[in-house]
């Protein structure tokens, strides 16, 4: 469950981060966030093969895995905001000059 929920989460905000740079404000803490949970996603598929592989399930699909996801996203949304508070002080910092 932690897997697809990664997934998700590096879906959301790869677009995101795609978007905000085409559209030329490309910004750190979404791409940073992006390849924080890409990293997660690529570390989880190593896991879920890994145990395919030992004879069990290729995805869990229990409470406590769905636990650890909703964790593991509410930590990178906490990152994204600190990221994000740092960015934008920055930038009006670099404005009030």
């Amino acid at each position: 469950m932690c897997e697809w929920m990664s997934i998700a989460a590096t879906v959301v905000f790869a677009v995101l981060a795609f978007r905000a740079r085409r559209a030329g404000s490309p910004s750190a803490a979404l791409e940073t966030t992006a390849f924080t949970f890409l990293g997660a996603s690529l570390m989880w598929g190593v896991d879920c093969v890994h145990a395919f592989r030992a004879g069990e399930g290729l995805f869990d699909v229990s409470a406590s895995d769905a636990a650890l996801g909703l964790l593991v996203v509410l930590a990178g949304l906490a990152l994204f905001s600190v990221l994000r508070f740092r960015e934008l002080r920055r930038a009006a910092r670099a404005a009030a000059l």
